[in-house]
């Protein structure tokens, strides 16, 4: 085991005049499982790939342990990789397929049968050891790969997007898996995914990237509630939190119909080039309903309705959004708030609803820089 370090390591493609990744400054500590997030094109595979030694670092350097590995081969940095891609080998059985690498190593056939025989139990592929990979499932495939870098003990996992081929049902299923073995191996552990759910219920901490810049670090619980700015604030979270920019009028943020008062300490922090402008940011959970009459009131155009037994969600627009340039919405670029509300009085297409912010809630960020006020 060992600790991953990224030090202002910078990866810029030949042709390319913009860094794929931008001196990443990123420590992942022992044991720890680490999640490597964001859009696609936004540097977190190039990043596992300059760890992995598939990608050249142009400069800056990553060390694993007290090692600087910046300019080792990748089979001189004791990592195991898992893609998405299982790519196993269809003539071998399961056995042969984990065992593998060990046997090329010349590890002892002894050595090597009781480290496969081990990994099968934890990854309840013992009775499979026998059958060639056309005859197993895609999570049961998932996992021979899981196992093969098992086998390898190595000081680092990394893992690029290994669920995506999953269908919807054994991707939470095998996610669960990973995390809990993960925490029973104790391996460090770097994980890309595209998906901010399998962040968010998977890692220790997560790492968001822009544009192949590093936008923030924490805890699932620190990046829900205390994004650094407004990208991370829209893309962390499911449904999506609706955000977008509000204009200022005094201490009031308003949108089209909408209007309410900002706290105090946020007003105050409002400076001259944001341009009497606001962005103003609130997950469905972050508001309740009100009264029409209520001062603070966010009326919304109700489109449709979800019931999920215990709770309802209410998909529709901010009334008057339409004399409005700017969008405002759950995800980029989109008109449509999504409100969590109590299954009681569930309204219907068309209706009005009023809702207002609930007391010590709302994200606002500055609307120049995009910077949590």
């Amino acid at each position: 085991m060992a600790t991953v370090t990224f030090e202002k390591a910078t990866r810029i493609y030949p042709g390319s005049d913009h860094p794929a990744v931008d001196k990443l400054d990123l420590e992942i500590a022992d044991g720890e499982f680490l999640v490597l997030v964001g859009p696609s094109g936004c540097g977190k595979s190039t990043s596992l790939r300059m760890l992995a030694g598939l990608e050249e670092v142009n400069s800056g350097r990553i060390y694993i342990g007290d090692k600087d590995v910046t300019d080792m081969t990748p089979k001189d940095r004791d990592i195991a990789m898992v893609f998405q891609n299982y790519a196993l080998y269809p003539h071998m059985t399961v056995a042969q397929n984990m065992g593998f690498a060990l046997k090329i190593a010349g590890t002892p056939k002894d050595e090597i049968d009781k480290r496969v025989k081990e990994a099968a139990r934890i990854l309840d592929l013992e009775p499979y050891l026998d059958r060639k990979p056309k005859a197993l499932s895609g999570g049961q495939r998932q996992r021979v790969a899981m196992g093969r870098a098992i086998v390898r003990q190595p000081q680092v996992f990394l893992m690029d997007e290994p669920l995506s081929n999953l269908d919807a049902k054994l991707r939470v299923q095998t996610r669960t898996q990973i995390a809990s073995l993960q925490r029973r191996l104790g391996i460090t552990t770097v994980y890309v995914t595209h998906d901010q759910t399998e962040a968010l219920t998977m890692g220790d901490r997560i790492a968001v990237l822009k544009d192949g810049i590093l936008q923030q670090v924490g805890t699932p619980r620190e990046m829900y509630e205390s994004p650094a700015n407004s990208f991370v604030a829209g893309f962390i979270g499911s449904p999506a939190m609706n955000i977008g920019k509000w204009h200022l009028e005094g201490d009031r943020a308003t949108f089209g119909d909408a209007s309410f008062q900002l706290p105090p300490e946020t007003a105050a922090k409002v400076t001259d080039k944001d341009n009497k402008s606001i962005i103003v940011g609130f997950r469905p959970e972050n508001l309740e309903l009100t009264a029409e009459h209520d001062p603070n009131s966010i009326p919304i155009k109700v489109s449709l309705v979800e019931e999920l037994g215990s709770d309802a969600y209410v998909y529709g627009a901010v009334a008057g959004h339409d004399r409005e340039k700017e969008t405002f919405g759950s995800g980029d670029g989109s008109e449509q708030v999504v409100v969590r509300i109590p299954p009681i009085d569930v309204p219907k297409a068309d209706e009005i609803v009023h809702c207002r912010l609930k007391e010590g809630s709302g994200y606002f960020f500055h609307a120049e820089t995009g910077q949590a006020l």
